[in-house]
This record gives C-alpha cells, structure tokens and sequence, in this order.
C-alpha cells in the first residue's frame, strides 16, 4: 500500500463509515489482525473526528469481549472468526487474511496483489471526500487499552495533542538516532499497542516502509531484516532473545543492521551485552508506559554501561520524578514509584472517572506502578512493578533486581521470580527457568553463589523450576500473573 493509497482508501472508508453514522466524538472498535486495513480504518476514523477503540486480536474470546465492552462501542469491525456478530458489528475480509483456524494454508491463496476494488470491498464509497474537520488538538483520536497483566485492562484515551508532540519526538532524532532508521521497519506487536497507535503519524512524516507480519516469529523476523535490508531491529526484550536465539540466527546476513532498540518490557544486561556481540551494533533501551504516552531512554551516543545499569534519562519535555506513597519526591538512590510528566501522557482513562483521578498526581505526573530509583547522574534504574513486589520475612523483595543478576548466568536462557506462600517466611521466591542447555541446566546452588556478592541472601530464591518456555501475555511479555497460578 502506498502512502498515495492510505490518503484515498482511508477517505473513501470515512465516507462509507459516514454513511453508517460514524461521526465526531463516535467510537469505532478494530479488532483486526495485523493488515493494512487497520491503519486505513484508523485514519478513516481520525479524518472523521471518530476515535478508534484498537482490541487485541490475540486475546482470548472473553477477553475480547470483556474489553470491547470497557470501549462501548458505536461501530464494530472486525473479521468473522475474531468476534461473534453483534448488532452494531461490521464483518470485514482483510486481502489475503486466512483464519487461524481455516484449512487454508497461505501457498493457496492466490499470488497475484490483491485488486483495488477488493480492498475494504463494501465498506469504501470509491471516488468518495469529507469535508475536512476544523483543526482540535484536545479532540480524542484513539483508545489505546493497557495490557491487564495487573487486572482489567483500562482504555487510555489520546487526543491530537499528545500525538503531535510523540511525533515531533519520532521525526527530529531527539532520541539521536542515525538518520537512516526509519527506511524499513517492522512491526512485530499487535497494532493496537502503544507504538503503532501513537506514532503512526511520525512514521508516516517520516516516509518508510512498514512491513507487516501475519504472525511475528523469530524466523520471520530475522527474515525481514535481510531481505528489506532493515538498519534496525526493534522490539521487546522477548522477541529480541529469540532472535538472538534461533537456530538459523548465523545464516543470516545482517550487516544492514546499524542498531537495536528493546523496549516494552525489561532488557536484562545479558541481552543487550549479547546483542551487541552479535551483532556489532549499539543498543538502545526504551522505558515508558501506556499512560505516559513516552518516557525515557538511552541514546545511542551515551557510554555503553548506562544501557546495562539503567534505563537512560528522560527525553527533553518529560519530566521524571520518583515518590514515595505520599507522593513527597525522593532523593536519588531511594526507591519509589516512578512517574512521568509530558504533554504525551493520556487525557485519561475512557469512562472512568475515578481511575482516572488515581492514575495522576495533583501536578499532572503520571503514576506508573514502577517502582524505581534514580542515580545522581539522572539515570532511571529500574527495581519492577509495585505489586510484584514481596515480602520474605519482613524484607522487601523486588524481583527484578534479582532477575537482572541471575539472568547473566550462563545456564540462564530466561528467567522470572515470583512469589509463593510460605508458613514461616511469609512469602519466598520461586525462580523459574528456561535453561540455555536443557540437558545441563544451573542448580539453585549454583544460582544463588553465582548471586551472592551482589545480592543479599534473603532476596535470592529460597526454590527453582525448570520449564522448557515461558508463557507469555497477548503483548508478547512474560505472563507473571499465569506462572504465579501455576506454581
């Protein structure tokens, strides 16, 4: 699709919406897979004033369901096999879509393009222009759901305003990224996270090419690199150790890549040290949340240790403090909850009022449910979400902080802690793993003395199970809340 067909496909979809009631202020929920027709839908809707309600497709059925009822929706398009017909729902056939559970495999579909007429067939009025809607920076454009791994999922709500200022950021290199990045990209999250929904409109001033994926593999991915010649590879922590960690990784020549941006979850200092022996590139690390809208991170022209020890530093126009349950500020070196303050941070939740007003602070800083602290020279160091935090016996235990040791073992391919009941401690941790040599794998011992100078003994794991992979939630991060109901 090029950027000539997005401008007229999306204008003639906004007339046939138009001509089904959507209108300023309406919300349209996309629950579509990953396909060009989603960001046609969105920009549809955007051109109309609508606001676009993006729904996971890898969400289980109830999930689904659970949050296009949050969205309450006007309109509803979706494919047959991703929601069940509802009143107020439209069925739509992306070009070349095949269903998970079809029998159709891809080598049958046929192999010429698509035509025009095809492409939102039913939906278009083809020749079709709206009237252009009066400039609003503060009127709603989109509802990006956060990923429920602490509960329900709540709908953030984004208005032009902030997406104007996440643009500003992604088309001015104030992150001092090379140049060139932005030719080819891929995306390999669901587009209805964070980024694709936010930054849209930088990647289309910007003028690359984005390649979508049915399904994002390690394969596929390390496949896209070569063949596109992409300069950067990009994603969470999780995609990125698989690629790192496939077994056709060597075959594959990626010369094109000048640098790697994790972000979306955290990267534990054996990755970025193994990505950057790999490949020979510098590393990048991203820090936000959902609510934010943008954060924090390490510019490719910091030294190479702030990648491994923190998070970076604000970007110019956040403002990151760290506070206590009160909300006083503390100083470097104490951890509390980390927040951000910018003009890309949410409008607020969708509907809900009052958990809008908990996710502030009186000034407008973001709570982000991190837990955190900074180092006197401004950098953010991560320690894990406040409810992942425990107790054993009555000493705080952040997770995190022991994952990012552990995780350098050698025999650590991956590795969570979490918490289990104890009837004398309280509560002790329980180290789950994924061992780098299934037939040899680390011992408890041998990870708690491979630890013990940096941690003190009551944080390290007190019991060990081994598991050949790790769930993960519909975002594509490890799901914590799934493992703790195993054990």
């Amino acid at each position: 699709m090029s950027y000539e067909q997005l401008d007229r496909w999306s204008e003639e979809a906004a007339v046939g919406l138009a001509d089904r009631g959507v209108g300023e202020s309406s919300v349209v929920a996309l629950v579509l897979p990953s396909c060009p027709e989603y960001t046609v839908l969105y920009a549809a809707c955007a051109k109309l004033g609508a606001i676009t309600a993006g729904i996971n497709h890898r969400l289980t059925p109830l999930e689904r369901d659970r949050v296009v009822t949050l969205a309450q929706p006007d309109l509803i398009l979706s494919t047959a096999d991703l929601l069940d017909r509802r009143e107020s729902a439209e069925l739509i056939q992306p070009c070349g879509y095949v269903p998970a559970d079809s029998d159709l495999a891809d080598s049958d579909l046929p192999e010429s393009e698509e035509t025009e007429a095809e492409v939102l067939a039913g939906l278009r009025v083809v020749g079709g222009v709206v009237a252009p809607l009066a400039e609003d920076l503060d009127r709603p454009i989109c509802i990006v759901f956060t990923s429920g791994t602490t509960g329900t999922p709540k709908g953030a709500v984004f208005c032009g305003r902030q997406l104007q200022f996440i643009c500003q950021v992604d088309t001015q290199h104030k992150w001092n990224s090379p140049q060139d990045l932005g030719l080819h990209s891929s995306a390999g999250t669901s587009l209805t996270h964070l980024g694709p929904m936010t930054k849209l409109l930088g990647n289309l001033h910007s003028g690359g090419t984005s390649h979508l994926m049915k399904k994002w593999t390690a394969l596929g991915g390390l496949e896209a690199v070569e063949q596109f010649r992409m300069p950067v590879i990009a994603g969470i922590p999780t995609q990125l150790a698989l690629m790192l960690h496939h077994n056709s990784f060597d075959q594959f020549d990626l010369s094109c890549v000048q640098a790697v941006i994790v972000g979306g979850g955290p990267a534990t200092p054996a990755l970025i040290t193994e990505a950057r022996e790999r490949l020979g590139v510098p590393v990048a690390v991203r820090y936000s949340c959902t609510e934010a809208g943008i954060g924090v991170g390490t510019s490719f022209q910091d030294p190479p240790e702030d990648a491994l020890e923190s998070v970076g530093r604000p970007h110019l126009g956040v403002e990151l403090t760290i506070r206590s349950e009160t909300g006083e500020l503390l100083a470097p070196g104490k951890i509390g909850e980390i927040t951000l303050k910018s003009p890309a941070v949410m409008s607020g939740y969708y509907k809900d009022p009052a958990a809008s007003s908990a996710a502030f602070w009186p000034d407008g800083a973001v709570r982000t449910g991190d837990l955190g602290h900074l180092d006197t020279a401004g950098r953010l160091h991560l320690v894990g979400r406040s409810k992942e935090m425990y107790i054993r016996g009555g000493n705080n235990v952040y997770p995190m902080e022991v994952e990012s040791v552990l995780s350098q073992h050698d025999g650590v391919a991956q590795l969570v802690i979490v918490p289990r009941p104890d009837p004398t401690m309280g509560e002790i941790g329980v180290a789950v793993l994924v061992p780098s040599d299934p037939l040899n794998p680390p011992t408890l011992e041998e990870l708690r003395g491979f630890a013990a100078e940096q941690i003190a003994p009551f944080k390290l794991p007190s019991e060990l199970v081994l598991r050949d992979s790790l769930p993960l939630t519909p975002m594509e991060k490890i799901d914590r809340n799934a493992i703790r109901e195993e054990l």
